[in-house]
């Protein structure tokens, strides 16, 4: 009730995005410390960060919050949770590490790169060779990241056809209510080949995608998708065929076929989705 309030009032003074900001920055900032301190004396041989090159015996874990565990226990969702999920030197997440180790199969050098809701490890790795463009709905949200993001709409993005090699978009569809106009348009933005990393929370086990109407209410949303900010949860062939209706060439590689990367903790269960914008594939949005 107390929280309630305080989310009200600061809501009623403009406040609430800003505070909310600082605040989870200044709570992520003392865990990695207090993980950094907890973990030196497990440095060594065992599991490898591949943002930092830190080796340890194992990572730190990650669990989620009390009032999102009951919908990813009960619908059995592959969602970024678990154990070894945070590298105690860099802080740098599972989901993270994986999306790095594909990358490092593409050749970046001189590639156009449109990152949304950039993530600050992900971003520096691009940096080294690619030029990237950031964007997110709410940029100030990530101006700590990259003082130059764009205020971008995936559903409707701000940029001609045919503008980029590469766009990643990692855990963002399940946040967005239209996602099938977000698939089009990061189709229509890309040049043909082009690839996209657009991982997603996902359940093997439920019947179809979980995406009834609910009210803005976070503690609903929670309940419903064990987050306060989705909109779904994705049953993983629908979201597949999802992409392909964009126009996407789509393959699923999964976990067992990452062994190589398991040394980097990626999370159990999670396969990476390989999205690619064929040469002759129909554009989904009308051209600009």
């Amino acid at each position: 009730m107390l929280r309630k309030t305080a989310e009200g009032v600061l809501k009623a003074l403009g406040l609430h995005r800003p505070v909310q900001r600082v605040w989870r920055r200044f709570v992520f900032w003392r865990r990695g410390r207090r993980i950094r301190r907890a973990w030196e004396s497990r440095r060594g041989p065992g599991l490898a960060c591949n943002l930092c090159s830190a080796s340890y015996e194992n990572f730190a874990p990650n669990h989620p919050a009390p009032r999102d565990a009951g919908a990813l226990a009960r619908h059995h969702v592959i969602s970024g949770y678990g154990e070894n999920i945070h590298c105690p030197n860099c802080m740098s997440t599972a989901r993270e590490r994986l999306v790095v180790a594909m990358l490092g199969r593409i050749d970046l050098a001189g590639k156009s790169v449109l990152h949304l809701a950039p993530e600050p490890l992900i971003l520096r790795f691009l940096r080294r060779s690619a030029t990237v463009v950031t964007g997110d709905l709410e940029p100030a949200d990530y101006r700590w990241v990259d003082r130059g993001i764009r205020r971008v709409d995936a559903t409707d993005l701000d940029f001609p056809d045919e503008s980029f090699d590469l766009v990643i978009a990692n855990h963002i569809l399940e946040h967005i209510p239209d996602d099938r106009s977000a698939m089009a348009e990061i189709h229509r933005v890309l040049k043909p080949r082009g690839q996209a990393i657009l991982q997603v929370p996902f359940s093997t086990t439920i019947p179809a995608s979980i995406e009834e109407p609910v009210t803005g209410d976070p503690d609903v949303r929670s309940a419903a998708f064990g987050q306060f900010d989705h909109v779904r949860i994705y049953r993983l062939d629908d979201y597949l065929s999802r992409l392909r209706d964009a126009g996407f060439d789509v393959e699923y590689v999964p976990d067992e076929a990452l062994s190589d990367l398991h040394r980097f903790a990626i999370v159990t269960g999670e396969g990476f989705i390989r999205v690619v914008k064929g040469p002759t594939s129909a554009a989904s949005s009308p051209p600009r």
